[in-house]
């Protein structure tokens, strides 16, 4: 038997050696070898296929919110108006000019006031509301799916369909007055200028409710059954529960909700246009959306508007941000 020469350093036998002690490492990491990402990988992240297929609600956002902002941004700090098709005209920059004629017009600042009104009163009462029938159904054992369509039909039922019903209702001679008799406002309630927005405000609250119901039902899904059944033991009852368990489990949901009642109360349009003639009586219900359409359509000043308009977003999105940071910083 002849004796084994030893490898050479550099040879193929060194080489493979080498090359199995590698991939020896490489294994006792414990670490899957790295691929090479694809091209679309490279394009849109290790996840491209979600990407792609957000990508058509992402140009749709673009379209009809992102451009029309940007748009109104430049029209707001030019001197902007109306004029014949094919006519071209100039735009001169005029800078922060319509901001100063929007932040020192009374009307704008009665605008922002009826809004904040309306806040006030419709972001607490839709919150309580929805939270309280959520809980309610939740519990039912009959005609759970029943009331949950009842609710929900206002929302998806077109505001001019449902003002009626509450011109119907709210009226000078409707069924309130005539339930309440001698006790009636007079004004009556639409043509009141201290009861007109909180009067609308009632009116959205009931008309989204059934939205905000179903979101707290799907929170309420969430909320681990074995905490009633401790606060039970522990001799709290339905009211207790509710405050100690229901509540503290649902905050996330509370917080989506006081957002989009926020976002919704600012563009308040169709409700005060509708049910108190444009905005009377005295501008008592006009909202800052509202006197945009105002200033913008029927007074021809769409630079003015704009400006207003790009007020209210940064006010929104203060807003937002202010209720998220909140949030946080309970949690």
């Amino acid at each position: 038997m002849s004796a084994l020469t030893p490898a050479r350093p550099g040879s193929a036998s060194s080489s493979s050696a080498s090359g199995r002690g590698s991939t020896t490492t490489s294994a006792s990491d414990g670490r899957p070898p790295r691929r090479g990402l694809t091209g679309l990988q490279r394009a849109f992240g290790r996840h491209p296929i979600g990407v792609l297929l957000a990508l058509p609600y992402a140009v749709f956002l673009a379209a009809v919110f992102a451009y029309p902002v940007v748009l109104a941004a430049w029209m707001s700090v030019h001197d902007w108006f109306f004029s014949a098709p094919g006519v071209e005209v100039d735009h001169p920059f005029v800078g922060f000019e319509n901001y100063r004629q929007v932040l020192t017009d009374p009307q704008v600042h009665q605008a922002f006031l009826n809004i904040a009104v309306f806040l006030v009163i419709n972001v607490p009462l839709t919150v309580a509301l929805a939270l309280v029938l959520a809980v309610a159904l939740n519990r039912a054992a009959r005609g759970r799916t029943f009331f949950r369509v009842a609710f929900y039909v206002p929302y998806v039922t077109a505001s001019v369909a449902l003002v009626g019903v509450w011109l119907f209702l709210l009226g000078g001679d409707g069924v309130v007055n005539s339930l309440l008799g001698p006790l009636a406002p007079d004004p009556s309630w639409l043509v009141n200028s201290s009861l007109a927005m909180p009067s609308i405000a009632g009116f959205v609250a009931w008309k989204q409710l059934g939205f905000f119901v179903l979101l707290y039902l799907a929170a309420l899904q969430n909320v681990s059954k074995d905490l009633y059944e401790a606060a039970s033991m522990d001799g709290a009852g339905r009211v207790r529960q509710f405050f100690t368990v229901t509540v503290p489990g649902v905050r996330t949901t509370t917080a989506l909700v006081v957002i989009l009642a926020t976002i919704t109360g600012a563009n308040l349009f169709t409700e005060p246009y509708l049910l108190t003639g444009g905005g009377g009586p005295d501008g008592a219900s006009t909202s800052p959306v509202l006197l945009m359409y105002q200033l913008g359509i029927e007074q021809g000043n769409p630079d003015t508007a704009s400006a207003l308009g790009i007020v209210l977003v940064v006010l929104v999105g203060l807003l937002v941000l202010l209720n998220r940071r909140l949030l946080r910083s309970e949690s």
